[in-house]
């Protein structure tokens, strides 16, 4: 009567547990980019919901600076920070975007003769907000 395992059943465990972790490990690492671009794209959104909101209730032009190099996005009123997305540093995503800047009026309309876009990456995961000239925010 037999009681244990034989080195050559572990070793067949060990080499099918291996294959199934060599599949695997691409779409487990394509899903950790996927995730890390949307939560960006979402403090991103949320970076511009609050440069809106902040410029309607204090009756104020806002500003949002996309530093691209540094991966950071700030919110500013009258020269103070009033929020500040550090999105390389927290999430490891990529920024590009077709403006440095947007301002938003006391009225909550944006400023500016063009549509800004910013395009998020990581790896293979990529996805884009739009914001119109009129200030909204879509993806």
């Amino acid at each position: 009567m037999r009681c244990a395992f034989t080195t050559i059943e572990l070793t067949i465990v060990i080499c099918v547990l291996a294959v199934l972790s060599a599949i695997a490990m691409p779409t487990a690492t394509g899903l950790v980019d996927r995730i890390r671009v949307r939560a960006a794209v979402t403090e991103i959104e949320s970076l511009f919901g609050t440069a809106r909101h902040v410029a309607i209730a204090r009756a104020t032009q806002t500003s949002v600076e996309i530093d691209t190099a540094a991966r950071i996005i700030s919110v500013t009123v009258v020269g103070d920070t009033v929020r500040r997305g550090s999105l390389g540093a927290e999430l490891g995503v990529q920024l590009a975007a077709n403006r440095s800047a947007m301002s938003y009026s006391p009225t909550g309309v944006g400023y500016g003769a063009a549509n800004l876009s910013v395009v998020v990456r990581k790896n293979s995961a990529v996805d884009t907000i739009f914001v119109s000239r009129l200030g909204r925010v879509r993806h």
